[in-house]
Protein backbone atom coordinates (compact mmCIF):
# COMPACT_ATOMS: atom_id res chain seq x y z
CA UNK A 1 0.00 0.00 0.00
CA UNK A 2 1.30 3.40 -0.85
CA UNK A 3 2.07 6.08 1.73
CA UNK A 4 -0.52 8.36 0.23
CA UNK A 5 -3.24 5.76 0.68
CA UNK A 6 -2.45 5.12 4.37
CA UNK A 7 -2.26 8.82 5.52
CA UNK A 8 -5.47 10.18 7.18
CA UNK A 9 -7.51 12.69 5.31
CA UNK A 10 -7.59 16.25 6.78
CA UNK A 11 -11.05 17.41 8.06
CA UNK A 12 -12.17 20.70 6.57
CA UNK A 13 -14.23 22.98 8.98
CA UNK A 14 -16.12 25.89 7.58
CA UNK A 15 -15.20 29.19 9.41
CA UNK A 16 -18.78 30.43 9.06
CA UNK A 17 -20.07 27.43 10.90
CA UNK A 18 -17.58 28.04 13.70
CA UNK A 19 -18.75 31.61 14.05
CA UNK A 20 -22.37 30.50 14.09
CA UNK A 21 -21.64 27.89 16.78
CA UNK A 22 -19.84 30.42 18.95
CA UNK A 23 -22.67 32.91 18.45
CA UNK A 24 -25.22 30.31 19.45
CA UNK A 25 -23.18 29.45 22.56
CA UNK A 26 -22.96 33.09 23.55
CA UNK A 27 -26.69 33.54 23.03
CA UNK A 28 -27.40 30.54 25.25
CA UNK A 29 -25.16 31.94 27.98
CA UNK A 30 -26.76 35.40 27.69
CA UNK A 31 -30.16 33.78 27.91
CA UNK A 32 -29.08 31.79 30.96
CA UNK A 33 -27.56 34.92 32.53
CA UNK A 34 -30.69 36.91 31.75
CA UNK A 35 -32.88 34.24 33.26
CA UNK A 36 -30.64 34.10 36.32
CA UNK A 37 -30.77 37.88 36.68
CA UNK A 38 -34.51 37.83 36.19
CA UNK A 39 -34.90 35.15 38.86
CA UNK A 40 -32.63 37.12 41.20
CA UNK A 41 -34.59 40.29 40.48
CA UNK A 42 -37.89 38.53 41.14
CA UNK A 43 -36.54 37.03 44.36
CA UNK A 44 -35.15 40.41 45.41
CA UNK A 45 -38.48 42.06 44.65
CA UNK A 46 -40.37 39.39 46.57
CA UNK A 47 -37.91 39.75 49.50
CA UNK A 48 -38.31 43.55 49.42
CA UNK A 49 -42.08 43.23 49.17
CA UNK A 50 -42.39 40.71 51.99
CA UNK A 51 -39.54 41.81 54.28
CA UNK A 52 -37.65 44.98 53.47
CA UNK A 53 -40.74 47.07 52.66
CA UNK A 54 -42.05 46.31 56.14
CA UNK A 55 -38.87 47.27 58.00
CA UNK A 56 -36.58 50.28 58.25
CA UNK A 57 -33.12 50.01 59.73
CA UNK A 58 -30.28 52.24 60.84
CA UNK A 59 -26.94 51.74 62.53
CA UNK A 60 -26.84 55.41 63.57
CA UNK A 61 -28.23 54.59 67.03
CA UNK A 62 -26.76 55.00 70.50
CA UNK A 63 -27.64 54.03 74.06
CA UNK A 64 -28.73 56.84 76.35
CA UNK A 65 -30.06 57.27 79.88
CA UNK A 66 -31.46 60.05 82.05
CA UNK A 67 -28.54 60.43 84.44
CA UNK A 68 -29.07 61.64 88.00
CA UNK A 69 -26.57 64.17 89.33
CA UNK A 70 -25.76 64.05 93.03
CA UNK A 71 -25.06 67.48 94.53
CA UNK A 72 -24.24 68.69 98.03
CA UNK A 73 -27.21 70.45 99.63
CA UNK A 74 -25.16 71.79 102.53
CA UNK A 75 -21.56 72.89 103.02
CA UNK A 76 -19.02 70.94 105.05
CA UNK A 77 -16.04 68.58 105.00
CA UNK A 78 -16.39 65.05 103.63
CA UNK A 79 -15.66 62.44 106.30
CA UNK A 80 -16.66 59.34 104.33
CA UNK A 81 -16.79 58.47 100.63
CA UNK A 82 -17.21 54.69 100.28
CA UNK A 83 -18.31 54.78 96.61
CA UNK A 84 -16.07 55.45 93.60
CA UNK A 85 -16.32 55.54 89.82
CA UNK A 86 -17.81 52.46 88.09
CA UNK A 87 -19.23 51.16 91.40
CA UNK A 88 -22.84 49.91 91.21
CA UNK A 89 -25.25 51.51 93.71
CA UNK A 90 -28.82 50.95 94.85
CA UNK A 91 -31.40 53.61 95.53
CA UNK A 92 -30.92 55.27 98.97
CA UNK A 93 -27.47 53.72 99.36
CA UNK A 94 -25.02 56.02 101.18
CA UNK A 95 -22.39 57.38 98.79
CA UNK A 96 -20.79 60.07 101.00
CA UNK A 97 -21.06 61.67 104.46
CA UNK A 98 -20.48 65.28 105.53
CA UNK A 99 -19.28 66.05 109.07
CA UNK A 100 -22.54 66.38 111.09
CA UNK A 101 -21.10 68.05 114.25
CA UNK A 102 -22.13 71.63 113.51
CA UNK A 103 -25.56 70.55 112.29
CA UNK A 104 -26.19 68.45 115.42
CA UNK A 105 -25.40 71.51 117.55
CA UNK A 106 -27.86 73.53 115.47
CA UNK A 107 -30.55 70.92 116.12
CA UNK A 108 -29.93 70.98 119.88
CA UNK A 109 -30.06 74.78 119.88
CA UNK A 110 -33.33 74.77 117.92
CA UNK A 111 -34.86 72.28 120.38
CA UNK A 112 -33.92 74.51 123.34
CA UNK A 113 -35.42 77.55 121.60
CA UNK A 114 -38.60 75.63 120.90
CA UNK A 115 -38.97 74.65 124.57
CA UNK A 116 -38.38 78.24 125.63
CA UNK A 117 -40.95 79.53 123.14
CA UNK A 118 -43.53 76.97 124.26
CA UNK A 119 -43.13 78.09 127.89
CA UNK A 120 -43.41 81.72 126.83
CA UNK A 121 -46.66 81.03 124.99
CA UNK A 122 -47.98 79.06 127.94
CA UNK A 123 -47.34 82.20 129.99
CA UNK A 124 -49.50 84.11 127.48
CA UNK A 125 -52.40 81.76 128.22
CA UNK A 126 -51.83 82.09 131.96
CA UNK A 127 -51.81 85.89 131.65
CA UNK A 128 -55.09 85.74 129.75
CA UNK A 129 -56.71 83.86 132.62
CA UNK A 130 -55.28 86.31 135.15
CA UNK A 131 -56.58 89.27 133.13
CA UNK A 132 -59.98 87.61 132.87
CA UNK A 133 -60.10 87.33 136.68
CA UNK A 134 -58.88 90.91 137.01
CA UNK A 135 -61.65 92.12 134.66
CA UNK A 136 -64.25 90.30 136.73
CA UNK A 137 -62.85 91.96 139.88
CA UNK A 138 -63.03 95.38 138.22
CA UNK A 139 -66.66 94.77 137.28
CA UNK A 140 -67.33 93.92 140.95
CA UNK A 141 -65.74 97.27 141.90
CA UNK A 142 -68.36 98.98 139.69
CA UNK A 143 -71.18 97.23 141.53
CA UNK A 144 -69.60 98.19 144.84
CA UNK A 145 -69.23 101.79 143.71
CA UNK A 146 -72.90 101.90 142.65
CA UNK A 147 -73.89 100.58 146.05
CA UNK A 148 -71.75 103.22 147.77
CA UNK A 149 -73.35 105.93 145.63
CA UNK A 150 -76.79 104.73 146.58
CA UNK A 151 -75.86 104.66 150.27
CA UNK A 152 -74.25 108.12 150.08
CA UNK A 153 -77.30 109.56 148.34
CA UNK A 154 -79.57 108.04 150.97
CA UNK A 155 -77.42 109.53 153.74
CA UNK A 156 -77.53 112.88 151.94
CA UNK A 157 -81.31 112.75 151.73
CA UNK A 158 -81.60 112.03 155.45
CA UNK A 159 -79.12 114.77 156.29
CA UNK A 160 -81.00 117.29 154.11
CA UNK A 161 -84.35 116.31 155.67
CA UNK A 162 -82.99 116.62 159.20
CA UNK A 163 -81.32 119.93 158.40
CA UNK A 164 -84.62 121.23 156.97
CA UNK A 165 -86.54 120.32 160.11
CA UNK A 166 -83.97 121.93 162.37
CA UNK A 167 -83.93 125.08 160.30
CA UNK A 168 -87.75 125.34 160.67
CA UNK A 169 -87.52 124.89 164.47
CA UNK A 170 -84.65 127.32 164.81
CA UNK A 171 -87.01 130.33 164.46
CA UNK A 172 -89.15 129.22 167.42
CA UNK A 173 -86.08 128.70 169.61
CA UNK A 174 -86.76 124.97 169.98
CA UNK A 175 -83.41 124.11 168.40
CA UNK A 176 -80.14 125.73 169.22
CA UNK A 177 -77.89 127.30 166.62
CA UNK A 178 -75.25 124.64 167.21
CA UNK A 179 -77.70 121.89 166.28
CA UNK A 180 -78.60 123.73 163.08
CA UNK A 181 -74.94 124.14 162.22
CA UNK A 182 -74.27 120.48 162.93
CA UNK A 183 -77.15 119.48 160.69
CA UNK A 184 -75.82 121.63 157.87
CA UNK A 185 -72.37 120.11 158.34
CA UNK A 186 -73.80 116.61 158.01
CA UNK A 187 -75.46 117.65 154.75
CA UNK A 188 -72.14 118.90 153.38
CA UNK A 189 -70.44 115.70 154.49
CA UNK A 190 -73.13 113.57 152.84
CA UNK A 191 -72.75 115.53 149.61
CA UNK A 192 -68.99 114.98 149.73
CA UNK A 193 -69.57 111.27 150.29
CA UNK A 194 -71.82 111.19 147.19
CA UNK A 195 -69.15 112.88 145.08
CA UNK A 196 -66.53 110.45 146.44
CA UNK A 197 -68.73 107.47 145.58
CA UNK A 198 -69.33 108.83 142.09
CA UNK A 199 -65.57 109.32 141.64
CA UNK A 200 -65.02 105.73 142.81
CA UNK A 201 -67.57 104.56 140.21
CA UNK A 202 -65.76 106.43 137.44
CA UNK A 203 -62.47 104.95 138.58
CA UNK A 204 -63.96 101.45 138.63
CA UNK A 205 -65.32 101.91 135.11
CA UNK A 206 -61.92 103.14 133.92
CA UNK A 207 -60.25 100.15 135.55
CA UNK A 208 -62.66 97.82 133.75
CA UNK A 209 -61.86 99.51 130.43
CA UNK A 210 -58.11 99.20 131.01
CA UNK A 211 -58.45 95.56 132.06
CA UNK A 212 -60.53 94.84 128.96
CA UNK A 213 -57.91 96.41 126.71
CA UNK A 214 -55.14 94.47 128.43
CA UNK A 215 -57.07 91.24 127.99
CA UNK A 216 -57.76 92.07 124.36
CA UNK A 217 -54.04 92.67 123.79
CA UNK A 218 -53.24 89.36 125.49
CA UNK A 219 -55.94 87.60 123.43
CA UNK A 220 -54.14 88.62 120.23
CA UNK A 221 -51.08 86.67 121.37
CA UNK A 222 -53.08 83.46 121.90
CA UNK A 223 -55.60 83.76 119.07
CA UNK A 224 -55.98 80.88 116.62
CA UNK A 225 -55.74 77.83 118.84
CA UNK A 226 -53.57 76.25 121.49
CA UNK A 227 -49.88 76.44 122.24
CA UNK A 228 -48.80 74.39 119.22
CA UNK A 229 -50.80 76.63 116.85
CA UNK A 230 -49.18 79.82 118.11
CA UNK A 231 -47.10 81.59 115.43
CA UNK A 232 -44.06 81.89 117.69
CA UNK A 233 -44.15 78.15 118.41
CA UNK A 234 -44.72 77.40 114.73
CA UNK A 235 -41.70 79.51 113.80
CA UNK A 236 -39.55 77.69 116.35
CA UNK A 237 -40.79 74.34 115.03
CA UNK A 238 -39.94 75.38 111.48
CA UNK A 239 -36.45 76.36 112.61
CA UNK A 240 -36.03 72.99 114.30
CA UNK A 241 -37.32 71.19 111.19
CA UNK A 242 -34.81 73.07 109.04
CA UNK A 243 -31.98 72.16 111.41
CA UNK A 244 -33.02 68.49 111.37
CA UNK A 245 -33.27 68.58 107.56
CA UNK A 246 -29.76 70.02 107.30
CA UNK A 247 -28.54 67.29 109.65
CA UNK A 248 -30.15 64.59 107.52
CA UNK A 249 -28.49 66.06 104.43
CA UNK A 250 -25.07 65.28 105.87
CA UNK A 251 -25.73 61.71 104.72
CA UNK A 252 -25.70 61.77 100.91
CA UNK A 253 -27.64 58.93 99.26
CA UNK A 254 -28.06 57.71 95.72
CA UNK A 255 -31.37 58.85 94.17
CA UNK A 256 -31.64 55.77 91.92
CA UNK A 257 -30.15 52.41 91.04
CA UNK A 258 -27.25 52.61 88.64
CA UNK A 259 -23.50 53.00 88.21
CA UNK A 260 -21.39 55.85 89.61
CA UNK A 261 -19.61 58.15 87.18
CA UNK A 262 -17.72 61.46 87.43
CA UNK A 263 -16.93 61.08 91.13
CA UNK A 264 -14.95 64.20 92.13
CA UNK A 265 -14.88 64.00 95.95
CA UNK A 266 -12.23 62.82 98.38
CA UNK A 267 -12.25 62.35 102.16
CA UNK A 268 -11.31 65.63 103.87
CA UNK A 269 -12.44 67.76 100.97
CA UNK A 270 -14.78 70.64 101.90
CA UNK A 271 -17.74 70.89 99.57
CA UNK A 272 -20.10 73.81 99.06
CA UNK A 273 -23.87 73.67 98.83
CA UNK A 274 -24.90 73.04 95.25
CA UNK A 275 -21.52 71.62 94.19
CA UNK A 276 -21.81 68.52 91.92
CA UNK A 277 -20.26 65.46 93.54
CA UNK A 278 -20.94 62.54 91.18
CA UNK A 279 -23.37 61.20 88.61
CA UNK A 280 -25.53 58.08 88.80
CA UNK A 281 -26.19 56.41 85.44
CA UNK A 282 -29.36 54.28 85.71
CA UNK A 283 -28.34 51.64 83.17
CA UNK A 284 -31.41 49.55 84.05
CA UNK A 285 -33.53 52.35 82.58
CA UNK A 286 -31.44 52.86 79.44
CA UNK A 287 -33.04 53.74 76.11
CA UNK A 288 -31.85 54.10 72.53
CA UNK A 289 -31.88 57.20 70.33
CA UNK A 290 -31.91 56.03 66.71
CA UNK A 291 -31.31 58.62 63.98
CA UNK A 292 -33.42 57.62 60.97
CA UNK A 293 -33.36 59.27 57.58
CA UNK A 294 -36.37 61.46 56.91
CA UNK A 295 -37.45 59.16 54.05
CA UNK A 296 -37.60 56.24 56.49
CA UNK A 297 -40.08 57.84 58.88
CA UNK A 298 -43.12 57.59 56.63
CA UNK A 299 -44.49 54.54 58.43
CA UNK A 300 -42.67 54.82 61.77
CA UNK A 301 -45.02 55.77 64.60
CA UNK A 302 -45.18 55.63 68.39
CA UNK A 303 -45.71 52.04 69.50
CA UNK A 304 -43.86 50.43 66.57
CA UNK A 305 -41.93 47.28 67.50
CA UNK A 306 -38.14 47.51 67.25
CA UNK A 307 -35.44 44.84 67.22
CA UNK A 308 -31.99 46.03 68.24
CA UNK A 309 -28.49 44.61 68.19
CA UNK A 310 -25.58 45.96 70.23
CA UNK A 311 -21.99 46.06 69.04
CA UNK A 312 -21.07 45.04 72.59
CA UNK A 313 -22.71 41.60 72.42
CA UNK A 314 -23.03 41.08 68.68
CA UNK A 315 -25.90 39.60 66.68
CA UNK A 316 -26.30 36.69 69.07
CA UNK A 317 -28.05 38.98 71.60
CA UNK A 318 -31.15 40.80 70.43
CA UNK A 319 -33.09 43.44 72.30
CA UNK A 320 -36.76 44.19 71.78
CA UNK A 321 -38.26 47.61 72.29
CA UNK A 322 -40.91 50.07 71.17
CA UNK A 323 -40.85 53.53 69.68
CA UNK A 324 -41.85 55.94 72.48
CA UNK A 325 -41.24 59.27 70.78
CA UNK A 326 -40.10 61.06 67.65
CA UNK A 327 -38.10 64.28 67.98
CA UNK A 328 -39.70 67.56 67.02
CA UNK A 329 -36.91 68.37 64.56
CA UNK A 330 -33.87 66.99 62.81
CA UNK A 331 -30.52 66.74 64.52
CA UNK A 332 -29.06 69.61 62.51
CA UNK A 333 -31.96 71.89 63.47
CA UNK A 334 -30.97 71.66 67.14
CA UNK A 335 -27.22 71.70 66.62
CA UNK A 336 -25.05 74.44 68.08
CA UNK A 337 -24.64 76.04 64.65
CA UNK A 338 -27.74 75.22 62.54
CA UNK A 339 -27.24 74.85 58.81
CA UNK A 340 -27.91 77.95 56.69
CA UNK A 341 -29.10 76.88 53.23
CA UNK A 342 -29.90 80.35 51.82
CA UNK A 343 -26.90 80.24 49.50
CA UNK A 344 -26.42 79.83 45.77
CA UNK A 345 -24.44 76.61 46.07
CA UNK A 346 -27.00 74.74 48.12
CA UNK A 347 -26.86 70.94 48.03
CA UNK A 348 -29.70 68.86 49.44
CA UNK A 349 -28.63 66.63 52.32
CA UNK A 350 -30.92 63.94 53.65
CA UNK A 351 -31.73 64.86 57.24
CA UNK A 352 -31.91 62.48 60.17
CA UNK A 353 -34.51 62.66 62.92
CA UNK A 354 -33.90 61.15 66.40
CA UNK A 355 -36.37 58.46 67.43
CA UNK A 356 -36.57 57.42 71.10
CA UNK A 357 -36.82 53.64 71.68
CA UNK A 358 -37.53 52.01 75.03
CA UNK A 359 -35.97 48.65 75.88
CA UNK A 360 -37.27 45.56 77.65
CA UNK A 361 -36.14 45.79 81.33
CA UNK A 362 -35.72 42.01 81.58
CA UNK A 363 -33.37 41.93 78.60
CA UNK A 364 -31.46 44.90 80.00
CA UNK A 365 -31.05 43.07 83.30
CA UNK A 366 -29.68 39.99 81.53
CA UNK A 367 -27.38 41.95 79.23
CA UNK A 368 -26.65 45.42 80.70
CA UNK A 369 -25.72 48.25 78.35
CA UNK A 370 -23.65 51.36 78.89
CA UNK A 371 -24.45 54.90 77.84
CA UNK A 372 -23.02 55.82 74.45
CA UNK A 373 -22.75 52.28 73.02
CA UNK A 374 -23.58 51.81 69.34
CA UNK A 375 -26.75 49.94 68.36
CA UNK A 376 -28.43 48.80 65.16
CA UNK A 377 -32.19 49.36 65.13
CA UNK A 378 -34.69 47.54 62.95
CA UNK A 379 -38.26 48.94 63.09
CA UNK A 380 -41.23 46.83 62.04
CA UNK A 381 -43.50 49.09 59.93
CA UNK A 382 -45.83 46.51 58.41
Amino acid sequence: MSQQATAPQAVHIDPEMQKAAKRATRIRWFIRLGLALAVIGVLAFVYWLLVLSKRVTTDDAYVGASTAQITAQISGPIISAPIGDTDPVKKDQVVATIDPTDFQIAVDRAKAELNQTQRKVQQYFANDKALAAQTSARETDIERANAQIASARASLARAEAEAGRRNKLAGSGAVSADEVTEADTRVQTARADVRTAEAALAQAKANVTVAGQQRQAAAVLIAGGGVDANPEVAASKAKLAQAELDLSRTVIKSPADGVIAKNVIEVGQRVQAGAPLMVVVPIQAAYVDANFKEVQLRKVHIGSDVTLVSDLYGKSVKYHGKVTGIAGGSGSAFSLIPAQNATGNWIKVVQRVPVRISLDPKELKEHPLRVGLSMKADVDVK
